[in-house]
């Protein structure tokens, strides 16, 4: 007996629902959500929560979302239309992406709970903004002359995201420490400095920092990320010289 394939299980891979109820809509639902994950993040967000902040019942949600896992996937995608990619008519690819990446980065600190849910999402690439932001990106990298803008794409994307993920939780616990962030770093350097100790390039690097970090931690995050970026692409700009690389 054949077995009946189940469902994906994904909100963009099912036809949306009529809906009966013009206020309470999917795009109000997704607005909302938004607000209460980047106010309390993804473990806070529930269909009940959020159906008491909507004045509504948790099955009217259900008519337009049929999870928390699609209610995700739909906050991704809409957030991911803050996300700028330059045009690929430009002169210069290597500003391009730079700026794509940098507009990534400023997307993800804003919503914090967003790199960390990017890969555990699903299918939300199949989302309309995530489709264009790739697109704009493949185009990009096209224009550049890469054979394969794919592997391109995979290489820049890796690492703003785990850079961001890294960052967005430290931002996090900022937060909930109450303290500023050159605060909080202050009362952890002797914890820092203690377990460095016996890694002589650890403390020494730590060391180079310690002034920087806690007299102007924001300024160093950027130069942080900015400095590997560069190193990300300069490994593209060699892969573009050397063709068939």
């Amino acid at each position: 007996m054949t077995t009946k394939p189940s469902p994906i299980p994904s909100v963009w891979a099912r036809p949306q629902r009529e809906s009966d109820q013009p206020v309470l809509s999917r795009a109000a639902i997704v607005r909302e959500a938004i607000v209460m994950l980047d106010a309390e993040g993804v473990e806070a967000l529930s269909m009940r929560k959020l159906a008491t902040r909507l004045n509504a019942g948790a099955a009217s949600l259900y008519r337009h979302v049929a999870t928390k896992d699609e209610l995700m996937e739909l906050a991704v995608d809409e957030v991911a239309a803050e996300i700028h990619v330059p045009s690929a008519d430009g002169p210069e690819w290597r500003a391009a992406v730079t700026e794509a990446a940098r507009s990534f980065r400023t997307t993800a600190l804003r919503h914090p709970w967003l790199p960390p849910v990017l890969g555990q999402a699903g299918l939300a690439y199949l989302g309309p903004n995530l489709m264009s932001y790739s697109e704009r990106l493949a185009a990009l990298f096209t224009a550049a002359g890469f054979p394969d803008p794919g592997t391109a794409i995979d290489a820049v994307l890796s690492y703003v995201i785990g850079m961001s993920t890294t960052e967005a939780a430290w931002l996090t616990t900022v937060a909930r420490s109450g303290d500023s962030e050159s605060g909080l770093i202050a009362r952890l350097l002797p914890a820092v400095q203690q377990a460095t100790a016996p890694h002589s390039h650890l403390s020494q690097g730590y060391a180079e920092t310690e002034e920087a970090a806690t007299t102007d931690p924001a300024a160093m995050r950027d130069a942080k990320f900015e400095a590997a970026l560069d190193i990300v692409l300069d490994g593209l700009s060699l892969r573009l010289e050397t063709p068939g690389s």
